[in-house]
């Protein structure tokens, strides 16, 4: 009896292990993510010391929108035993439920745990930016870009963090560099709404015609360009803009009321007027306006 009850208590870890591995491979193998969790969960009862059990549900979680979840099982992977996917990884759920002071703090560990993690960097780098970090946001999109030189959307992030500390020149160089990389239609919007915003309104219009000749689909082009050539005097094309505008959304109160100056201006007081009391009738904002002087 003695040596029966010693087999068993030999026998009963191992039967543990090997269900644990079953409900293991059968939980990576589900596409279900409810069900995944579930039977994550079952490993973890049955091995509580399974750190990849955690690692997996709390991927599946975070896949499910309970980051909060997510935060928890990576924390106690965390708390085991640290590592740069895991900081990453839980940095992501505490971006997601805008903890950006967490998720920076996260991305931060998980790189100095791994200086080859680029895309920890590249996380850090951005929700920098989101904090208003500008500064040392540049510096660490300047790192990720002497990695991985052809990405023209680094160049672009880096661009807004330069317009943001008003470093114009390095901004327009940035933009320009992602055209050179990917000369495409949301490039050339990006460096053309750039132009506006630094009053070169011709080298704008240049750039948002080149982006409307690649995509005819943008409603933020057409704005844009509608306001550079209300801005160059060119009325009638300034129209023609804003009226494509208005076909994405007929509740654009900005494509209304550029609507109503350019009619303005070529001398169509009754299409100004039109076009000024639609404007007021989106922001509801009191007594009509009928004129701009």
């Amino acid at each position: 009896m003695k040596k029966l009850l010693l087999s068993l208590f030999v026998l009963l870890p191992l039967l543990t292990i090997g269900q644990a591995g079953k409900l293991y491979r059968k939980a990576l193998r589900s596409t279900d993510l409810k069900e995944k969790i579930s039977l994550f969960s079952e490993v973890i009862k049955l091995e509580p010391k399974n750190l990849d059990a955690y690692f997996q549900r709390g991927l599946a979680k975070n896949n499910s929108g309970d980051y909060h979840g997510a935060i928890v099982d990576y924390s106690k992977i965390i708390v085991e035993q640290p590592d740069a996917d895991t900081y990453c990884n839980r940095g992501n759920s505490r971006y997601s439920i805008k903890d950006l002071s967490g998720a920076k703090e996260d991305y931060a560990k998980a790189y100095m745990l791994d200086e080859n993690f680029i895309d920890a960097l590249y996380s850090l780098a951005c929700v920098r930016y989101d904090l208003e970090e500008y500064k040392r946001a540049i510096t660490d999109f300047s790192k990720v870009i002497k990695v991985v030189p052809s990405q023209p959307k680094l160049y672009t992030l880096r661009a807004s963090a330069y317009k943001a500390i008003e470093k114009y020149n390095e901004a327009a160089k940035d933009y320009s560099m992602a055209i050179l990389i990917e000369p495409n239609a949301n490039n050339y919007y990006n460096r053309g709404a750039y132009l506006m915003d630094i009053n070169y309104y011709q080298k704008a219009n240049e750039d948002l015609t080149r982006s409307l000749r690649l995509n005819r689909n943008n409603a933020y082009a057409y704005f844009y360009r509608g306001a550079s050539n209300l801005l160059l005097g060119k009325f009638t094309d300034a129209i023609s803009d804003f009226s494509e505008a208005l076909k994405f959304d007929t509740m654009d109160f900005d494509a209304y009321l550029g609507l109503a100056i350019a009619y303005y201006k070529v001398n169509d007081a009754e299409k100004a007027k039109v076009n000024f009391k639609r404007a007021n009738e989106i922001l509801s904002i009191g007594p009509d306006i009928s004129s701009i002087t």
